[in-house]
């Protein structure tokens, strides 16, 4: 029966310890991929809209298993990867609309009554650039095209002289 019974000698195992290094390299990727999404917030504020929050993996505080980690950090860097996707794209279509920009200063009558707000080339703030005729009617049937800037927003002088 001691057969049955013998101890092995287990000194030199920790329980838990590959654990604990599990989870605390898990926490540190979870840290970095959330840092990671609030600096492409930053990058995206103004332009694009960004999901930062974490949601909870359950409703009360406990501590997190490994597996449920995993998931929240396999979800972390999806998002990451989504909102990298869309600010490329976002990027793309701003620097497109520069290049329109830069086609109508130079030719205005080949880009009739084309506009281009700040928001299409991503600046901050109203305003658009439109090639329109001078003189109207006239300068249309002249041929005597202009690329006119706006002031920008058409309510913000409105809305100042409302709050004096």
């Amino acid at each position: 029966m001691s057969g049955l019974l013998q101890v092995e000698d287990r000194s030199g195992l920790r329980p838990g310890a590959d654990e604990r290094l599990a989870r605390a390299e898990l926490r540190r990727q979870i840290g970095r991929l959330e840092g990671e999404l609030a600096g492409l917030r930053g990058e995206a504020f103004g332009r694009v809209a960004v999901d930062t929050a974490v949601g909870a993996a359950v409703a009360g505080p406990r501590r997190l298993d490994l597996g449920e980690l995993e998931r929240l950090r396999d979800a972390l860097a999806e998002r990451v990867a989504a909102t990298r996707r869309t600010l490329a794209e976002r990027s793309r279509v701003e620097a497109g609309n520069l290049a329109l920009l830069g086609r109508m200063r130079e030719s205005p009558a080949d880009y009739p009554w084309v506009r281009v707000s700040r928001a299409d080339v991503g600046a901050p703030g109203c305003g658009h650039w439109h090639s329109r005729p001078r003189l109207g009617p006239i300068g249309m049937l002249m041929g005597w095209w202009r690329v006119k800037v706006s002031s920008g927003c058409p309510l913000a002088g409105r809305l100042a002289a409302v709050e004096r």
